[in-house]
């Protein structure tokens, strides 16, 4: 344990590096939001109208099937990330993950905020935001972790005289990264069976919105 605060508080600067290219990538999302062209904006419109009205009347899938989508989808990302941090030559790879990951957040939570107003602020309220502050930190410390590992990786094959030992440090990151699975397994329960219910609850008056 006291291995792992110490980790961490080594890799301070890199949570904060990570967080703020996170936002950028969700500023840089919802602005795309505003770029699209009316046909664009229309076929959105249908799209997201359709979807309400299946979630309304019919729900979501069984809970089964979606958990193992959901999380294999997590476990992805943290599965890519933990192998991008093994090479040099990942660590920009990383740093796209981060951004890709917060412009996919920041143009939904702006397709629902533009076409829906506060009801689409409250239906990603409920339906993007509760599983995410969970899942965002997971990723954030995943990917700290990474770029901590790839840059030791650099400095021992090509700044360090001689080889720096790395058998701790890739113990230390692998572990770290098997943590983050296991909690994004928790969060991937939650997100199968507590956030359809909730979105059930706030998709009537977007589809009452959108008649």
């Amino acid at each position: 344990m006291r291995n792992f605060r110490h980790m961490i508080k080594e890799q301070t600067p890199l949570y904060i590096f990570v967080a703020v290219l996170f936002l950028v990538g969700v500023v840089f999302g919802a602005l795309i939001v505003s770029a699209l062209t009316m046909d664009q904006q229309q076929e959105l419109t249908d799209y997201l109208g359709n979807f309400f009205v299946t979630v309304d009347q019919h729900g979501l899938p069984a809970a089964p099937e979606s958990f193992w989508s959901i999380a294999g989808l997590h476990l992805k990302w943290i599965g890519l990330i933990w192998i991008l941090g093994l090479s040099v030559i990942g660590l920009p790879g990383i740093l796209i993950l981060d951004f890709l990951k917060g412009v996919l957040i920041g143009f939904t939570v702006g397709c629902l905020v533009s076409q829906y107003s506060w009801h689409g602020l409250l239906f990603a309220l409920v339906s993007v935001a509760p599983h995410n502050m969970v899942v965002i930190p997971v990723l954030l410390v995943c990917s700290a972790a990474a770029i901590a590992f790839s840059l030791l990786m650099i400095r021992s094959r090509v700044v360090a005289r001689h080889p720096l030992s790395v058998g701790r440090p890739f113990a230390m990151y692998t572990l770290l990264s098997f943590i983050m699975a296991l909690l994004i397994l928790g969060v991937s329960s939650f997100e199968t069976w507590v956030t359809p219910t909730m979105m059930r609850w706030i998709t009537p008056m977007l589809v009452s919105k959108g008649l």
